[in-house]
């Protein structure tokens, strides 16, 4: 088989193949790795090359094949990680130099579910400080997207985008905070998910603000977010704020009907000050949905302009997250990070109180919103992917980005 044919495979066509024997977990993996090798340099977006652990992982994975043990869905599949997630034996850097050669000694809940159910890591991803701050990482250097090598891939997931976009690896895990696997997703041209608060554990991820703080796939396709979903997804007695509500089969859902959806169009905030081409693209978009059967119409959700409050909100909950590593640490930052760090510290109790009230109130709005449609249709962001040499406040969504929000 052709590498670039089994490189851009679909993680769940992978999956299929390895599981039937067709394709050897060592052939993939070491494909994956020599793509890497290949593109890394050009791309920056692995920290960390695992490659000779996962080709031992490969061979073990290969040998329980042969015997007939298949661990799970995942068995064989290569996949890589936001260096942000603990992932043990390996050094954990939140794309910073304040954690120093930190050595995780465990596994996150979500890498602990992936490796049960058989993946591979080959790699951590490069990402924004933190998950914060600008587009040029002052520690490890800016993301390139694959796509136009000039341009950015989004934040804060910037490894993650690129290397399940270029064909590096079949998926990825990113953090999402605020767009922060939206964003690379839609600039990259994959499916990005931001699943239900609760719905993931964050348990072993560093934190960055702890009321709005998720793990998110990065995948080429909706079925393949939808198998990573299965995997990851649950109660997690490490991380109190999981839901004990039972996981749906996210795969089994997926029927290729939507004829009979309910969608909703909100213009106001979500669509002012488009780029014209993501307009047009998203206009487009729109036309397409209703041609499959989808019933489409427009929403108004007034208090959606109070959504700004959320910065307040991370910036508070981000400097208590860091306010000892401030203190015992601060040099170790970025410079726009650890000013955007001591920012927060000021932020009055009374205005994050107020801006958790603000919060009540947006979500009661939505809910109300949701009794007349299933979900909302909007652009990701409002301009194509900036340069890299952009300023941070240009940052947006290529032409085509259509995000969708669920209930």
């Amino acid at each position: 088989m052709a590498e670039s044919g089994l490189l851009f495979r679909s993680l769940s066509d992978i999956a299929k193949q390895i599981r039937r024997q067709q394709v050897s977990p060592v052939e993939v993996t070491q494909a994956v790795l020599d793509r890497l090798e290949q593109l890394n340099p050009r791309l920056n977006a692995v920290l960390t090359n695992l490659g000779e652990q996962a080709l031992e992982a490969a061979k073990l994975a290969e040998q329980d094949l042969v015997a007939g043990q298949p661990r799970g869905p995942l068995h064989g599949v290569p996949l890589a990680l936001k260096d942000i997630l603990a992932l043990r034996d390996v050094q954990v850097t939140a794309g910073s130099k304040v954690l120093g050669t930190w050595i995780a000694d465990y596994d996150a809940t979500v890498v602990a579910r992936l490796k049960a159910a058989g993946a591979i890591f080959v790699a951590t991803l490069n990402l924004y400080e933190f998950a914060t701050g600008a587009m040029l990482n002052p520690h490890y250097g800016p993301t390139h997207n694959p796509w136009h090598l000039d341009h950015t891939t989004g934040g804060s997931s910037t490894g993650s985008g690129a290397a399940v976009a270029a064909g590096i690896v079949y998926g990825s895990l990113g953090t999402d905070t605020g767009d922060s696997v939206r964003i690379p997703a839609s600039l990259c041209g994959l499916v990005g998910l931001k699943p239900t608060y609760g719905r993931v554990s964050r348990h072993g991820v560093v934190p960055l603000s702890w009321s709005l703080d998720h793990v998110g796939p990065l995948t080429r396709t909706v079925r393949d977010t939808a198998l990573l979903m299965s995997v990851i997804a649950g109660y997690d007695p490490h991380d109190p704020t999981t839901s004990r509500l039972p996981v749906p089969d996210y795969v089994a859902s997926l029927t290729g009907t939507v004829a009979g959806l309910r969608v909703g169009v909100p213009r106001e905030f979500f669509f002012e000050g488009l780029d014209a081409d993501v307009q047009r693209a998203v206009e487009e978009a729109i036309q397409q949905l209703k041609s499959l059967g989808v019933a489409v119409s427009e929403v108004s959700w007034p208090s959606v302009r109070q959504a700004p409050i959320l910065y307040t909100i991370s910036l508070a909950e981000g400097a208590a997250a860091h306010a000892e590593w401030l203190r015992s640490r601060g040099a170790y930052y970025g410079a726009d990070v650890r000013e955007r760090m001591q920012q927060g510290l000021l932020v009055p109790a009374t205005a994050y109180l107020k801006a958790q009230r603000l919060r009540a109130i947006l979500v009661r709005d939505l809910a109300q919103v949701f009794q007349k449609v299933d979900l909302l249709a909007t652009p990701t962001a409002a301009t194509p992917a900036p340069k890299l040499d952009s300023g941070p406040s240009e940052i947006g969504a290529p032409t085509g980005a259509l995000r969708v929000h669920r209930s």
